[in-house]
Order: C-alpha cells, then structure tokens, then sequence
C-alpha cells in the first residue's frame, strides 16, 4: 500500500501538513461537442469549477487552459463563472497555459490574477472571425438551381449558394466588431496597464509566451508544478477537478481512443473532430 494511502488511515491531526491546491483543466475547443469529445462548455466545467472553489482550506485556485478557442458566448460564460466564484469564495486564480490559450481560450485564461505559459506556449489572437465557402458558381456550372423562399428579405442573409451580397457582408462585420469590441475591453479591465501599447496587440495575431509576457498578455513564464511548489513549499499537493467525459467514453473506457466501427461514428462526430483539428492547426499545433 502506498505511504499515501497509509497516512490516510491515521487520525486527521497525526497526518502530515501540507497544501492543497485545487485544479481544473479546461481543454479543448468550446462550444465543440459530440458524444466522443464533450468539447469545452459552460455546461460541462461548471461543476468542477464550483467543487474546486469549494476546497476551504485552498489557499488558491489552479486552471490549467489548453484551448484555441471557439465559441465567444460561451469563453464569456466560463469567465464570468470564474469571476464570480473567485470573488464569492475570495481565492486568487492561477492560470497555467499549456500548448494554447488563443481567442476563446485567452479569453478564459483573462480570468486569472496571474497567467503563467510556457515559453512556447501560443497566447493571443484577441480577434474573432468567421469563415465559410462560396459554391454559386459551382452549381451554376453543374446546371443546378437554388431556390430559396424567406419570409423576411434578409432571412437567405450569407447564402453559400448564392452571390456574395456586400451589404450582407457589411453587417457580418458590423456584429465582428461588436464582439471584438467586448473582447479587447474585457482583456485591457483584466490586465490593465501591463498591456503593451503594440498596435498589433489586438489585431487578432498570436504569439509565443515568451513574447506574450513582453507584450503583458502573460504575467510570468514557468509550469504548474514548479510554481505551485515556489508558492506553497514542497509539500503542495495539487487536486484535479477534471472535464466530465462524453456518454461514449465513459461506457467504452480507454477503448474509446481507439479506432471505432463506422456505425458508432457519426458524421457530426466527425465534423467536429475537424473542426477542433482546424482551430489548433491555426496555431501551427
């Protein structure tokens, strides 16, 4: 039996002293699931969140981010719960980013009162986009006609089937720059005058976090573990709060990282497995 394990059985005041710091990991693209791959949602890291706050001796409260972002409301959402527990529960965050913490995932990591990379960790891309395809041509060259009845003249606003309308386009934008405007003031409230005055600095481009702490979107380069002991002694234990994990996964176990029959596989399984490929692949990852 581990000597862990033994302290356990002793009484409460014969057992060794030490830290306890609660950990959650957020990971992954969010807003993005399937029954595989739960995907980083308010829904699913409330829980974790409210257990890990809820640790009273805690002297602070950990976060790991590994996330190239997804959805805006839903990066807002996790941040104002974060917010909102730290300041009920009065412990300091801890924001330690792993491979990524870029758009959506920046966002979240801006909960921190200190953010802490690695030096090759990707941090930024204070931006948002939208991306899509244009195939009017290619059903024109195949004899195809589209035919779409709205009530509402702008309801077929954006129709890949369709010509590019500019005034459609116009008005995308115009709701980009809402949102860009609600992600830039959020980022300078959390990080205040550490921000650079780079004019690039919210022009949607990312950097590494050696550069990101230059840049004062990063406090200090360093790992989890490392800093943790620096903080709380050699003694910290950290406490994992994890994700919940998909229907599948949980009934399949390790067999689900493995190759899966076609007929357990879904198309929207598969959509979504490439959309998150793409969102670390716009990082170079």
């Amino acid at each position: 039996m581990p000597l862990s394990d033994l302290a356990n059985l002793l009484p409460k005041r014969f057992r060794p002293s030490g830290v306890t710091v609660p950990v959650v990991k957020l990971a992954g693209a969010i807003g993005i699931s399937s029954p595989l791959r739960p995907g980083l949602t308010f829904e699913g890291v409330a829980e974790p969140l409210k257990r890990a706050f809820a640790v009273k001796k805690a002297p602070a409260v950990a976060l790991i981010v590994n996330s190239p972002g997804g959805s805006p409301v839903q990066s807002r959402l996790i941040f104002k719960r974060i917010r909102q527990l730290a300041e009920e529960n009065e412990k300091p965050v801890l924001v330690y980013v792993e491979d990524v913490a870029a758009s959506g995932g920046y966002m979240i990591a801006c909960a921190g009162d200190e953010i802490i990379a690695d030096p090759a960790s990707i941090v930024g891309s204070i931006g948002v986009v939208s991306a899509g395809f244009g195939f009017d041509r290619a059903i024109e060259r195949f004899g195809v006609e589209r035919r779409v009845y709205t009530a509402g003249s702008r309801k077929a606003v954006l129709d890949p089937f369709q010509p590019e309308n500019p005034e459609d386009v116009e008005h995308l934008k115009s709701l980009q720059r809402e949102v860009h405007t609600g992600f830039v003031d959020l980022v300078r409230e959390r990080r205040g005058a550490l921000l650079s005055e780079s004019e690039e600095l919210f022009s949607g481009l990312f950097w590494t976090g050696e550069t990101g702490r230059a840049l004062g979107l990063v406090d200090r380069l360093g790992d989890m573990h490392s800093d943790l002991r620096r903080r709380f002694g050699p003694e910290v234990t950290p406490k994992i709060f994890g994700q919940p994990r998909g229907f599948l996964r949980r009934r399949l176990g390790a067999a689900a990282s493995l190759t899966l029959p076609t007929g357990l596989v879904s198309a929207a399984e598969i959509a979504a497995i490439l959309e998150e490929r793409a969102l670390y692949a716009r990082y170079g990852l």
